[in-house]
């Protein structure tokens, strides 16, 4: 496990097409990485590298539904644009339109020898509804019969390569079927294995997986949505837990192997004490959003252990763009929180220059978008102050704004914590609120000089002050709204 690393995702099959027509993942230039090296990033995602069935999409890609993300997210969208979810995989086999297997592990080594670490996808629930092992390997998948189908013919479904047969799409529970896929059955002890072994195969081409919808999966969840399937064909719930045992098994293999879990609904806990090193940290975004600040500051005490295994994002594919739930400088200043606290910073291709589109991930081209300079400066600036070994290395500890007299609560809109590496220390405070806050934070400054010098590395302005001021009373500041401050003590 890395300790407090930068993860850049990259929605691969739209991404590639940038650098040409038939661009494959060896042809990309590499000064692309480097770039992304330099800026601190420490592991990249490519999403969506795996073999799809282009079947599935005359079947599926175009419902209402679907239709209108096209229209949202890509006005002038064709028939043509349309290639299927990546997350509807015909088998673990590299796109043939991204390059090969052995590609893909020339470019591990690659990015390995920059200091990056490459992660793919693992979707554990479900493969594509055409999926070949539906014929190779049926024993896999939740079967049903002709009662669930009359019943459900959403949910349930006669693949066309066994119409014979009946299975159950792959489904979150609270949301319909997912009709271009086929349910995995967990309580299958074949299936398990099954999975399994395509863990320790990608063990091979990458460093770690981030792995799709990590919570269904689990017993409780697996039981509580198929149990009327489950006992209608003598499946009992087994003594363990699917994640536990197969990434054990894995990291035998491996122990540097990494997993990142998409969770859920207050599973992330859970899913960590099975072994997962980082799982989705969607409360905190949420929290951002709705500026619950309160929330967000309790939410930042919990125990380090779950901090440090908590991956922060503002925007993924499944997310609206930051810039668009946000607005652009309460943006920023979520970014300044999610970079400047424990645990993975997750970023999304797109995020540094300020993209507003949400593209459906159903198409294979984005539209073209103006760059945003004044995001794109501060991105750089961010990235490069939290490259430095302090936010990797050093202790995080919450700071406690305080008011600068009676009556004025400004306070409460202010963030503030600190780095602390050896000798060196960065102060972080951010304004997050519209209006201009001032507090005092008290430092504990150990200093021979009766005054020190402070300097705002986001801005490069330097402060003077004095230290009895700084320990006694507290560092008086003052932000205008969505705005923050990152301290160094120059020496």
């Amino acid at each position: 496990m890395i300790i407090n690393p930068k993860l850049y995702e990259i929605n691969t099959r739209v991404w590639v097409k940038r650098f040409g027509s038939n661009v494959t993942l060896s042809q990309v230039p590499k000064n692309v990485f480097e770039e992304l090296s330099n800026k601190g990033i420490k592991i990249i995602w490519l999403m969506g590298i795996w073999q799809t069935c282009s079947s599935t999409i005359e079947k599926c890609g175009f419902e209402p539904e679907l239709l209108s993300s096209y229209n949202r997210s890509l006005k002038d969208w064709s028939k043509s644009d349309v290639i299927g979810s990546p997350y509807s995989i015909d088998e673990y086999v590299v796109n043939p339109a991204l390059g090969s297997w052995e590609e893909l592990i020339e470019l591990k080594k690659y990015l390995n020898s920059i200091g990056i670490k490459l992660f793919v996808d693992f979707v554990s629930n479900h493969f594509s509804a055409d999926s070949k092992y539906v014929q190779t390997n049926p024993e896999i998948f939740l079967k049903a019969d002709e009662e669930f189908f009359l019943g459900d013919s959403f949910t349930f479904f006669k693949p066309d390569a066994n119409p014979k047969n009946i299975y159950a799409h792959g489904r979150d529970p609270f949301f319909p079927a997912w009709t271009d896929t086929i349910q995995i059955n967990f309580f299958s002890l074949e299936a398990r294995k099954f999975m399994t072994d395509i863990l320790l195969k990608l063990t091979d081409v990458c460093d770690g997986v981030r792995c799709d919808m990590a919570m269904l999966p689990l017993n409780n969840v697996f039981q509580n949505t198929w149990l009327g399937v489950l006992n209608k064909f003598g499946f009992s719930r087994p003594d363990s837990e699917f994640w536990k045992s197969a990434i054990s098994v894995v990291k035998r293999k491996n122990p540097e192997f990494i997993f990142l879990g998409e969770a859920y609904w207050d599973l992330e806990w859970n899913l960590q004490q099975l072994g997962f090193d980082y799982t989705y940290d969607k409360r905190l975004t949420e929290r951002l959003a709705s500026n619950d600040i309160l929330g967000v500051k309790a939410h930042l005490q919990a125990e380090k252990s779950f901090q440090l295994k908590s991956a922060r994002f503002l925007e993924n594919h499944d997310e609206q763009r930051a810039v668009t739930k946000f607005g652009k400088h309460r943006s920023l200043a979520a970014a300044a929180v999610i970079s400047t606290i424990q645990g993975m910073k997750f970023f999304f291709d797109g995020q540094f220059d300020g993209k507003k589109t949400k593209l459906s991930i159903q198409l294979g081209r984005e539209p073209e978008e103006k760059i945003c300079t004044g995001i794109r400066d501060f991105y750089e600036k961010l990235l490069m102050i939290t490259k430095a070994e302090i936010f990797q290395k050093g202790e995080w500890s919450m700071m406690q704004p305080l008011t600068i007299g009676y009556g004025n609560v400004s306070y409460e809109n202010l963030f503030a914590w600190q780095w602390v590496l050896e000798n060196e220390r960065r102060i972080v405070v951010i304004n997050y609120s519209y209006s201009t806050s001032q507090c005092r934070l008290k430092l504990d400054i150990k200093h021979d000089k009766k005054k020190i010098t402070l300097i705002d590395l986001l801005t490069d302005e330097l402060y003077e002050r004095w230290v009895d001021e700084i320990n006694n009373v507290g560092l008086y500041v003052e932000l205008k709204g969505h705005q923050s401050h990152i301290f160094s003590i120059l020496t």
